[in-house]
């Protein structure tokens, strides 16, 4: 009986498929506007890994049902460099969208490249699903066409501070530096770090925006040794934090709490520094090591393929993983049912934990803070039981010893 619906079910979505002379789809097209060059393609080539996992381990259960297909479909990921630049974000969506015919995309990395993909979204009245974005940037603007799982920049920007309220008041940092890349995510997540320090009663001994791209940041690194900084609160991309912590060393200036965002997480920030970029801390959006289905397996994959572990590739995996569930609980590939099917619903069991989004489509994660150790990331943020403590860093010419 089930078989004989079945087949009644496929034949009718193919007569009306004749019907209207439109042929149904023979594939679930997803597009993504991702960074392969420039400044953020560190983190864009990592993002590129996870869609590409999502979407192997769909077609490996065999795909997705459609119902205007009646059957089972092949989900395809369509990618298309950004080159991390907000303007080409509207470039390749378009031709994701105009080009390769996508109504479903994936976005790319990072608040103002985010925001030119929700706006070729609205134009375009496809659906785009968003990660690291700052709601605050995004909520505004009462979007119709996307949807956003991310932390807030508050909770983000709290982090440093409950860690350092865990350590002895000797250890605690007395002439921390604000670090903040001149950007609208910088300077946005600058304001959340100032209200933060107020109310834990911390006063920033530097606190100026720091230029994107530059070669050479010692008088930077010279105002923060005249001031005395022993900690340093850091946003900014893969390719400038390196350079930062590079020319750190050049110039014998340590600090015993180094914490970034953005761009210490990556692979090649250890890559290029080696084992001086031990002690560093890195946020992170996800852990192999939660309790949460498929995140140890898809931590093990990563590490197998690249020898490394990740912080962020679990984030970038739920955010396809989403908008995979959606299409199958609705059997539909329009943006606007797709979207319907997220915006107030709650995705258990993704490797990000249980998602829920709120009616404008907004779903809160917990940020977490890793530390640099010998090549891993160590998880102590949020605590572990026995897990990873934290060590504050010695002076450069201490450290190995």
């Amino acid at each position: 009986m089930r078989s004989s619906v079945l087949k009644w079910a496929v034949a009718a979505a193919a007569a009306a498929a004749l019907q209207t002379g439109v042929a149904a789809p023979g594939e679930i097209l997803i597009g993504a506007p991702i960074s392969m060059t420039g400044l953020l393609a560190p983190d864009g080539l990592d993002q590129k890994w996870a869609y590409e996992q999502a979407v192997a381990d769909a077609n490996a259960r065999g795909g997705i049902f459609v119902k205007e297909a009646g059957k089972k479909l092949p989900v395809k990921l369509v990618v298309a460099d950004d080159q991390s630049d907000p303007a080409k974000v509207t470039d390749a969506m378009e031709r994701l969208i105009k080009i390769e015919k996508a109504n479903l995309i994936l976005s790319t990395h990072g608040g103002d490249l985010n925001m030119a993909g929700a706006l070729a979204a609205e134009k375009y009245k496809k659906f785009y699903m968003i990660t690291t974005m700052w709601p605050h940037m995004w909520s505004p603007k009462k979007f119709k066409h996307s949807a956003l799982m991310f932390y807030d920049a508050g909770g983000g920007a709290e982090v440093p501070f409950k860690i350092w309220q865990s350590l002895p008041e000797s250890e605690r940092p007395k002439h921390p530096a604000l670090v903040m890349e001149d950007s609208p995510d910088g300077q946005g997540f600058a304001g959340a770090f100032r209200n933060f320090a107020k109310k834990y009663g911390y006063t920033f001994a530097m606190d100026e925006p720091w230029a994107m791209g530059a070669k050479d940041y010692s008088s930077y690194i010279l105002k923060m040794k005249a001031k005395g900084v022993d900690a340093i609160l850091l946003f900014g991309n893969p390719t400038d934090a390196i350079t930062l912590v590079r020319q750190m060393k050049e110039q014998n200036f340590s600090v015993k709490y180094l914490h970034g965002w953005k761009g210490t997480w990556t692979g090649e920030f250890r890559e290029a520094l080696g084992d001086d970029s031990d002690y560093v801390v890195a946020d992170g959006f996800w852990s192999m090591d939660f309790p949460y289905a498929g995140a140890k397996e898809l931590g093990e994959r990563y590490m197998k393929q690249f020898k490394k572990g990740s912080v962020v590739v679990g984030m970038f995996y739920a955010n396809a993983q989403v908008m995979l569930k959606a299409i199958e609980n609705t059997g539909s590939l329009d943006p606007k049912v797709v979207r319907e099917a997220i915006v107030g619903h709650e995705f258990k069991d993704t490797v990000e934990g249980d998602v829920k989004f709120d009616k404008s489509g907004l779903a809160l994660v917990t940020s977490t803070a890793n530390q640099w150790w010998k090549g891993r990331h160590m998880l102590f943020y949020p605590p572990v039981s026995g897990g990873w403590q934290l060590k504050l860093a010695p002076a450069w010419g201490q450290r190995g010893k």
